[in-house]
């Protein structure tokens, strides 16, 4: 790989002030370094500047009423691992227990997983000048796109990999970001742009900003689960994510009073359906309903050349999500 210099920064502070004059992809900051890594030694990134982030915020706080404080810093397996978020916000913490191996959750943290660049092999690939490098077009639209996105419409078709993202938009969380101009709190629904709004990066932060803490409110009266289907499951990236929130009259059991939708790995940013949101309201959910919703959060898929399985995959993945929800055994 190129060669770097290397600032240990020992606190948000020093971070901030090592990354105050970056420019896009010259100073980057580095926690576990599970997808950095890979992109600078595949030459896909090539930084002057690697910036240590390990000391931002780590602690993970949840109180019976509020916001539920997740520093970026805290690695996947604090979340996976968390008591308190799993009897809260049991989605968020199955979302954190597939990704990747202990290995790689041992050293992953909540902030990295939300910024990780796109798994796209022609991205990934130093070979191939794709539009998200500075090229002329996407190499998907003729070629291997059996992992590629089925919304969007491109003009690049890349999907989003976070696991955690598509659960902290179903939750409805914030995601809070510190730079020179000080802090700002974003929500996770808006916190991730589609290409055409940024085809260089797939969030709002600007180079000089980093992701510090996520603010989750507290559900109340909220059923919710994350199903993930994945090619196999060993350390891969899914295929298709579902996370559902569903507030319940009565507290569960009942009519379904509102419902937040999220998919994952479909689009180039976690794909909330609003169709399969107003199929749900109003519904005492059973496995049709669950259907219905699914149906309806698929019908305006343009899958291409090679992916058009991921269609009945993310049916599926979605009706499982909303049953496992309401407390059925899924099947």
């Amino acid at each position: 790989m190129k060669a770097f210099a290397y600032v240990n920064a020992a606190n948000q502070q020093e971070a901030l002030a090592a990354l105050s004059t970056a420019t896009r992809g010259r100073r980057l900051p580095l926690a576990g370094g599970t997808d950095l890594l890979g992109l600078m030694k595949d030459y896909v990134a090539e930084p002057d500047v690697l910036v240590n982030v390990k000391n931002l915020p780590a602690g993970i706080a949840v109180p019976a009423q509020g916001l539920a404080v997740i520093g970026a810093a805290a690695t996947l397996t604090d979340v996976a691992d968390h008591a308190a978020l799993a009897k809260t916000y049991p989605a968020l913490t199955d979302a954190a227990r597939g990704v990747g191996t202990p290995q790689i959750r041992n050293v992953g943290t909540v902030g990295g997983n939300l910024m990780q660049r796109p798994r796209c092999w022609y991205f990934r690939n130093e070979e191939f000048h794709c539009l998200k490098k500075g090229g002329a077009r996407c190499f998907a639209v003729e070629g291997e796109n059996q992992y590629h996105a089925i919304f969007g419409d491109g003009p690049c078709h890349i999907v989003h990999p976070s696991s955690l993202a598509p659960p902290l938009i179903a939750y409805n969380a914030r995601i809070k970001v510190a730079g020179p101009q000080g802090e700002r709190e974003i929500e996770a629904g808006t916190f991730f742009l589609m290409p055409d709004r940024n085809m260089f990066g797939e969030t709002v932060l600007e180079p000089t900003e980093l992701v510090t803490e996520v603010v989750i409110p507290t559900p109340r009266n909220v059923s919710a689960a994350t199903y993930e289907v994945k090619f196999k499951q060993s350390h891969d990236w899914s295929i298709v994510t579902a996370s559902v929130a569903l507030r319940m009259s009565g507290g569960g059991g009942g009519v379904v009073e509102s419902a937040r939708v999220v998919l994952g790995a479909v689009a180039p940013v976690p794909w909330r359906s609003l169709p399969a949101e107003q199929m749900l309201k109003g519904k005492r959910v059973d496995e049709a309903v669950a259907w219905q919703a699914a149906e309806a959060a698929l019908a305006d898929a343009r899958p291409m050349s090679g992916n058009g399985y991921k269609v009945q995959v993310a049916k599926t993945a979605l009706r499982r999500a909303i049953m496992k929800a309401t407390g059925a055994k899924v099947v």
